[in-house]
């Protein structure tokens, strides 16, 4: 479930965030070894709850256990095609639960709203000319009844962001979510070929000490 990470990847500010040196190369040196400068939050990727919060739990401190769990994959991408603002709602949750029954205990729940599909058009990112994203995300509400409500462990998306684009500068979904201790996954691949409910997700995230994330390869198990 994870995008392959190039140079260029797109970012949710626009900034160039990964970059790969070639200092070593097998012409040269008969072995291949790579140089890579990237931020933490660049590619498929995980949040840790440090990274919205003051002391909460970085990369390398999410029990292993916590990165295995069932999920749940909520389809919003009509009304995303319909409006690129569209958000996950707790109306959108419940219509799952109709359908699959409660959310399961430990899950993450994973919004697609059909991004993955934009990767490499200027959609993905969804910046205007004031410099305003336009991409889907959970709704404030959604996130407060999952923190609330239901024993979840994570909460992921196909876009840049936990938040819809137009939430930059606020983040009311990155502050209470990763603020509560969970933690989250952007830029999703393939939830297409995933069946809605029944299958697990493992999150390989990096264990890199004080991180406040890092790409990950992302594995569904059916």
């Amino acid at each position: 479930m994870s995008h392959t990470l190039y140079e260029g990847f797109p970012t949710f500010s626009g900034e160039r965030w990964f970059e790969m040196e070639r200092p070593v190369t097998w012409e040269k040196d008969r072995v291949n070894l790579n140089r890579w400068t990237l931020m933490e939050h660049t590619g498929t990727h995980i949040d840790a709850p440090l990274h919205f919060s003051e002391d909460g739990n970085s990369v390398d401190l999410i029990p292993v256990a916590d990165l295995l769990c069932p999920l749940a994959i909520i389809d919003i991408r009509a009304k995303a095609a319909a409006d690129a603002d569209a958000y996950l709602t707790p109306d959108d949750i419940a219509a799952w639960e109709a359908q699959h029954g409660e959310i399961p205990e430990g899950a993450c729940v994973a919004m697609n709203s059909g991004w993955a599909a934009h990767l490499k058009t200027e959609k993905y990112t969804g910046l205007d000319a004031e410099g305003k994203n336009h991409t889907p995300g959970f709704h404030h509400e959604a996130a407060r009844f999952l923190i609330e409500e239901r024993s979840v462990r994570g909460i992921a998306v196909d876009t840049l962001s936990l938040d819809r684009g137009l939430a930059s500068g606020e983040f009311p979904v990155h502050y209470d979510w990763l603020g509560s201790g969970r933690w989250g996954v952007e830029c999703l691949a393939s939830m297409d070929e995933i069946a809605p409910s029944g299958a697990y997700v493992f999150v390989g995230a990096p264990k890199v000490a004080g991180g406040s994330g890092g790409p990950s390869r992302i594995v569904a198990l059916h």
